[in-house]
């Protein structure tokens, strides 16, 4: 069994379900300690026990299990650790995480972001930076993760047309998901996202660069992150934040910050990324067709009435769930296939050119 001191461990975003499991751990040494993965680097990994952070490396045998699971440690895992005779704290076992939020790359491999989070702050600039189909990819990514989304649109004191970006957003984004335009920097702004914010609770920071991210978490939690403008013209980042960290707030939570992401990919199945907009999935029942796809059918309702360049988000997330679910030899049939009927059409069109 494994001592611990709930309390303290709160601070860190510890909570009755990891600590009901980590009770049941069987570990050798009485000298265990449960510590919250804080930070992880090319050279080792950083972990909190509700003071301060320590530095760790992953005991072998548990690095292999890892591997075999085809899984890492990321920044919010709940790990088992202990001191060797040389001082050296090995981390030597790893909590099932409640929740994992992550994304596929284009070759179809799992990178989590943030595991144990409870909600994630999607933060989006209302310069240049402001993007509705990327929002929506981001809030389809954190429901698929079962995790609480709040939109974040930074830098309201800046942009233009705030009042109508906003009404744009909230015709297109689920009634549920809660939406705020702040300045990041002031606390008397960020105030508003206190109900989110109480002890115990773990949030994430997800965005693009330049966003405002470093910037939020500095208001939030006091921290010093580093910030930098944004390039005139397209309004991008510079990745300052470059690696994923947690944070301690004075209210008892926590945040991950994260650098900012390029391209996401849904780590989800078609059916559960379909779910995540449940307009559309309200809409369809209602179709002429049981099996409409929304594109030219007659009689469509959902084509009628959902927002075209929404629509045409949603299709291209079903593709991509639907291409991460193939395996190797599915993705080589569907290029052969392809190619075949590419060869064909460019047959009959030097048949036509001909005759």
């Amino acid at each position: 069994m494994i001592a611990f001191d709930f309390a303290q461990l709160r601070l860190i975003g510890l909570q009755q379900a990891i600590a009901g499991a980590a009770t049941q751990l069987d570990l050798s040494s009485p000298a265990a300690q449960l510590l919250r993965v804080s930070a992880v680097h090319r050279d080792g990994i950083l972990v909190h026990d509700g003071h301060q952070e320590h530095p760790a490396q992953i005991l072998p045998r548990l690095l292999h299990q890892l591997l075999q699971q085809n899984s890492v440690l990321t920044v919010g895992d709940w790990v088992g650790a202990e001191h060797d005779l040389h001082g050296t704290l090995w981390i030597t076992t790893r909590l099932s995480p409640g929740t994992q939020i992550a994304r596929r790359s284009n070759d179809g491999r799992r990178q989590v972001l943030a595991s144990n989070v409870d909600t994630a702050l999607l933060v989006m600039g209302l310069d240049a930076d402001f993007n509705p189909r990327r929002l929506e990819r981001y809030l389809a990514i954190v429901l698929a993760a079962q995790v609480i989304p709040v939109v974040v649109l930074s830098k309201a004191d800046v942009a233009d047309d705030v009042a109508g970006k906003l009404a744009q957003l909230k015709q297109r984004l689920p009634q549920h998901v809660p939406l705020f335009a702040i300045d990041t920097r002031h606390a008397y702004d960020v105030a508003i996202l206190e109900p989110w914010l109480g002890a115990g609770q773990t949030l994430v920071l997800l965005g693009s660069s330049g966003a405002g991210k470093s910037s939020l978490t500095n208001t939030l939690c006091a921290a010093r992150q580093a910030t930098n403008v944004v390039r005139h013209g397209d309004g991008r980042g510079q990745h300052t934040t470059t690696a994923r960290s947690l944070h301690l707030c004075s209210s008892g939570a926590c945040i991950i910050d994260t650098p900012g992401l390029r391209s996401w990919q849904a780590d989800a199945d078609a059916d559960t990324l379909a779910a995540t907009f449940d307009d559309i999935a309200q809409l369809a029942s209602t179709c002429q067709f049981r099996d409409c796809r929304h594109a030219s059918e007659p009689g469509c309702t959902v084509r009628g009435t959902v927002d075209a360049d929404r629509l045409r988000n949603y299709h291209k997330l079903l593709r991509d769930a639907r291409r991460s679910e193939e395996t190797p030899l599915e993705r080589i049939a569907a290029r052969a296939k392809w190619k075949t009927i590419l060869k064909a059409g460019q047959e009959r069109s030097k048949q036509k050119r001909n005759t």
